[in-house]
């Protein structure tokens, strides 16, 4: 079986593949002073009831996680092929920005798979510590896109800054007219990111023309699909399809 691993900033995604098929999927927090034997442990830990792991295909946005992650796979599954995903890896993604080496794998690797599976052009939003909005030609290139500060760390900044709010749980308020300091933040926080991605999505389309989709993944995803107007698909397993695709590009 495949074991995809795309370490985040804030989360690390595993999944496991029988074939095409995502047969088990994990979220664990990424902590970038974890050591190779401790993530080996939480692997077995996870993985104990898998099937045996044929092969492995990784992307990170941590350095320093990545360099730990290259120590376990080598010292645990040092006879597993491995695929990173990492400039000079074959995607089959033409990467058309000013210096490609700067985009982070996981933009790439959701690239590959949502053309896959919803051709293209297509925009793929991706809800983490940052919301990345990543553009998909119709020949499947990857063309830029948008960053801008994700949900969490945004009213994260917010309460750091401000001496009377304070951190509040990311759900639907009664109204969009708050009523309370809690619902005001809910409500700025839930229909302000959802109002910014249908805005950017739109000034997208004027530029690029109509698309096949508008796919949503990532761990915050689900809290603003609902509310958005113009995303269309919701993918929360897209980067480790996307990695299964990098891999099925690497073997022999």
């Amino acid at each position: 079986m495949l074991l995809a691993i795309d370490v985040g900033n804030t989360n690390t995604v595993l999944g496991m593949f029988r074939g095409d098929e995502l047969a088990w999927s994990w979220r664990i927090k990424t902590d970038a002073r974890t050591t190779a034997d401790e993530m080996a442990l939480t692997f077995r830990g996870l993985l104990a009831d898998a099937d045996d792991v044929t092969g492995i295909a990784l992307c990170s946005t941590v350095p320093a996680v990545l360099r730990e992650m290259r120590v376990m796979l080598d010292r645990y599954y040092g006879d597993v092929h491995t695929v990173i995903v990492e400039p000079g890896t074959k995607t089959g993604v033409p990467v058309l920005t000013d210096n490609p080496k700067e985009v982070g794998a996981d933009r790439i690797v959701n690239t590959i798979a949502a053309h896959h599976l919803y051709g293209g052009p297509c925009i793929v939003v991706d809800f983490g510590t940052s919301t990345n909005l990543d553009v998909v030609s119709e020949k499947g290139e990857f063309l830029g896109g948008a960053l801008a500060p994700g949900i969490e760390i945004s009213l994260d900044a917010l309460a750091a800054r401000a001496a009377q709010l304070r951190k509040v749980e990311l759900v639907a308020p009664r109204s969009v007219i708050g009523k309370n300091t809690v619902e005001a933040l809910q409500s700025g926080a839930l229909y302000g990111f959802a109002g910014q991605v249908d805005g950017l999505v739109d000034r997208i389309v004027e530029e690029l023309g109509d698309v096949t989709a508008v796919v949503a993944t990532g761990g915050l995803a689900p809290i603003v699909v609902p509310e958005s107007q113009t995303i269309t698909h919701h993918d929360p397993d897209l980067t480790l399809v996307g990695l299964r695709l990098v891999f099925e590009k690497n073997v022999d």
